[in-house]
């Protein structure tokens, strides 16, 4: 997310970014932190930082808890201590999936898996800590950069001659660079926003696991074959939402934004790939 972000940056030279990660600072140390936003006097924190490795936070639950809540629990009493705004990136892996109709911001986490839970609580520091905030939920996020469904499909594909892919989880892909322009569009408007307001974001359309990765096969043209399986038949140790599609109106109404829909920009993606 940090580096589509970093990829559209030149096209707003209004503004000066600064980039971090991990080893520039730990934004689970509270003092650290303090003293970084300080020395640097922001004006706008965006957070792309998160523990994302969803079965693996069932058994690392520390890291994950640290990470998605500690630590946005720290940025968002800063940032509020600082009057820096904030944009913190959230999941729609915090519900359950038990409806079938999209999920507004106005509806009750409900998460099904420790990722989840953490993501969900990092919303209530947000909401019980910040100050002037946006929280924006996204779903199913992937890019040319780092590990990501996308990438991991396009490689399994090459190596193999077919491929069983769950077919009963719906939701929507969304290209980080989309998310991404995004974001920039609501930086100049953001001294509207008071106190801490969510948002969801995501590209147009509904799939499943099994059509995302039927598209991007047939999009690059790889020989491998894609077949549906449902859920029951590829266990894994944490839970998934059948159904988490996004409603858009807010963000589409709010900032006036239009969004591709999700095949549209996984060829854009995959172009750019």
């Amino acid at each position: 997310m940090g580096k589509s972000i970093r990829k559209y940056a030149p096209s707003h030279p209004e503004y000066t970014f600064t980039y971090t990660d991990f080893e520039d600072l730990d934004i689970t140390d509270f003092e650290q932190l303090k003293k970084y936003l300080f020395a640097h006097q922001f004006d706008v924190l965006i957070n792309c930082a998160a523990y994302t490795a969803v079965d693996k936070a069932e058994e690392e639950k520390d890291k994950a808890q640290l990470l998605n809540v500690t630590a946005t629990e720290y940025l968002a009493r800063l940032t509020n201590e600082f009057n820096i705004f904030l944009i913190h990136i959230s999941t729609d892996f915090i519900f359950d999936g038990r409806k079938k109709l999209s999920y507004t911001e106005e509806e009750k986490p409900t998460p099904l898996s420790i990722y989840g839970k953490t993501k969900a609580d990092g919303e209530k520091m947000v909401l019980e800590h910040g100050g002037n905030a946006i929280i924006l939920r996204t779903s199913w996020l992937y890019s040319e950069f780092g590990s990501n469904f996308m990438k991991t499909i396009i490689r399994l594909a090459n190596e193999r001659d077919s491929l069983n892919i769950i077919n009963d989880q719906y939701g929507t892909p969304t290209y980080a660079s989309d998310l991404a322009n995004c974001i920039l569009k609501i930086l100049p408007t953001m001294k509207q926003i008071m106190g801490v307001e969510i948002f969801n974001y995501s590209n147009e359309g509904e799939t499943s696991w099994f059509g995302f990765a039927k598209a991007i096969v047939e999009m690059q043209e790889i020989s491998c074959r894609i077949y549906p399986i449902p859920t029951r038949d590829y266990p894994l140790p944490a839970q998934r939402p059948a159904y988490s599609v996004l409603n858009k109106e807010k963000v589409k109404s709010e900032f006036g934004i239009a969004i591709p829909k999700w095949e549209e920009s996984l060829r854009k993606c995959l172009n750019d790939l």
